[in-house]
């Protein structure tokens, strides 16, 4: 399995069930071709750079202290989760990514910042079913994964239970797709 590189704390979001929505643009390594959806299952991989306070929702900034406190030592990594890609969509709108706030972390300046990047590509939005492992995987880190590249191979097969409720998914799905609509 496939694992995708995300904010730590996005992570911690996505396992808690407040996030269910990432948008990507891709990162400087894929400047050119912007940000693919490369598998529909996939391990999510905690990275620890470039998050702050200041781009995080003020429901959920608080929660940054806590994540970084966890921070395996240097050359490890625990993967706690993994996702089902569920929807993708590519948008150009930065008014259809407003309406999908209550579904992420990130604060509305952050995304405008995102969207400008790179404007010639549209935002990915991916709607995620996210399961917790029942128990976190810790792994080596390898130099082949440094850098700002969104997919790394872990080769690790994983299950795990839903992060909501079926029920709960069932109506976020269908909010997140009517806003895409």
């Amino acid at each position: 399995m496939q694992a995708l590189k995300e904010w730590a704390v996005v992570c911690r979001a996505l396992e808690q069930g407040r996030q269910t929505v990432l948008l990507r643009k891709g990162g400087i390594l894929e400047f050119r071709q912007g940000f693919e959806v490369k598998h529909e299952k996939f391990l999510l991989f905690p990275t620890y750079e470039h998050q702050t306070k200041e781009h995080l929702q003020a429901d959920y900034a608080d929660r940054l202290d806590a994540v970084l406190k966890e921070q395996p030592a240097a050359g490890a990594n625990m993967l706690a989760s993994y996702a089902e890609a569920k929807l993708v969509r590519e948008v150009n709108d930065t008014a259809v990514l407003k309406k999908l706030e209550k579904y992420h972390i990130w604060t509305e300046g952050y995304v405008n910042a995102r969207m400008a990047y790179n404007p010639k590509k549209p935002m990915s939005v991916i709607l995620l079913r996210v399961y917790n492992l029942q128990n976190p995987i810790r792994v080596g880190t390898k130099e082949e994964w440094a850098g700002c590249k969104s997919w790394i191979p872990v080769d690790l097969e994983a299950t795990g239970r839903p992060a909501v409720d079926d029920n709960t998914f069932s109506r976020i799905s269908s909010e997140v797709m009517e806003v895409l609509a």
